[in-house]
């Protein structure tokens, strides 16, 4: 199982010296991707966790990482596709996957805030039909010489988006979703599956099952999906993180990132910037996958 980290995204260390010194040491350090999420605003009445109140946008963010490392891969879990169209997303998605030099992971999700939904003026409904939409006009954008789609969502007159991502057929495209109708669909559209930061390793377990038959039902290799979990870690507690890490491996996830940015201490708007930033480089220090570089 690969081992990624969380990047400074949310709250008090999500400051640009330290978004580049943790993206420059996870590299270092071995880790295998950095990993931001989406969060565009919270309603005056929501109670929301401290992590979603202050958050960087994932995409600007992972160019900030990205230009100041070489190797590291660059993942979003997730980018809600209600909120954008999907040329938008194909665009940036692809600037960022040339810059990078072909090192972005997309996350994409169908969101659950309901001030979000209304400050884009976007409706996810219905899920299932409006994601199958969105990734095909994603890779006619990525793959085809003159991109064309009419849908019931979503069209795209004959054009050309240049310049091209990169990887060959674009970014790959991860889905969420915890429904065993999004499982599937993930298993017979996508790249693989990531998880929610609540996901159980019962929960991975039962998720990578379903999404792993679906591939194969799909004439698709099980052992090319990607299982990408979330772990939530509280700073100082790296027994119980790294058991947790073994748990999800054994539950079939092929990449597990450390997620700090969960802790309050680190990714709440009202942490000290200068102790958020010392808890998150212990962190990134105390649970890296291979020695210091």
């Amino acid at each position: 199982m690969l081992i990624s980290f969380g990047c400074p995204v949310s709250g008090a260390w999500a400051r640009p010296e330290t978004l580049t010194s943790i993206a420059q040491r996870a590299e270092q350090l071995g880790y295998h991707g950095l990993w931001a999420f989406q969060r565009l605003l919270v309603g005056a009445d929501q109670d929301l966790a401290p992590s979603y109140q202050s958050v960087l946008d994932p995409i600007v963010a992972l160019t900030w990482a990205g230009a100041a490392t070489s190797r590291i891969r660059l993942g979003v879990s997730v980018i809600n596709l209600p909120y954008v169209s999907p040329a938008l997303l194909a665009k940036q998605a692809g600037t960022l996957d040339l810059l990078t030099g072909g090192r972005f992971d997309l996350g994409l999700g169908t969101g659950w805030s309901e001030p979000e939904f209304v400050a884009t003026g976007s409706d996810p409904h219905p899920r299932g039909r409006r994601t199958e939409e969105f990734l095909a006009v994603l890779r006619t954008l990525f793959t085809d010489e003159v991109a064309e789609f009419d849908g019931t969502f979503y069209r795209v007159p004959p054009s050309r988006m240049r310049p091209r991502p990169a990887q060959a057929g674009g970014p790959p495209i991860l889905l969420g979703g915890s429904a065993e109708v999004a499982l599937r669909r993930a298993g017979r559209l996508a790249a693989g599956w990531v998880s929610s930061s609540r996901a159980s390793p019962a929960d991975v377990e039962r998720g990578a099952r379903v999404v792993r038959a679906a591939a194969a039902e799909a004439g698709r290799s099980p052992d090319d999906v990607r299982i990408v979990v979330r772990a939530v870690v509280e700073s100082g507690d790296w027994a119980r993180a790294r058991a947790d890490a073994r748990r999800y491996a054994d539950a079939g996830a092929t990449e597990l990132f450390y997620e700090p940015n969960w802790d309050p201490r680190i990714g709440g708007q009202d942490a000290d910037p200068q102790v958020a930033a010392r808890l998150g480089t212990e962190m990134i220090e105390a649970l890296a996958p291979a020695g210091p570089g």
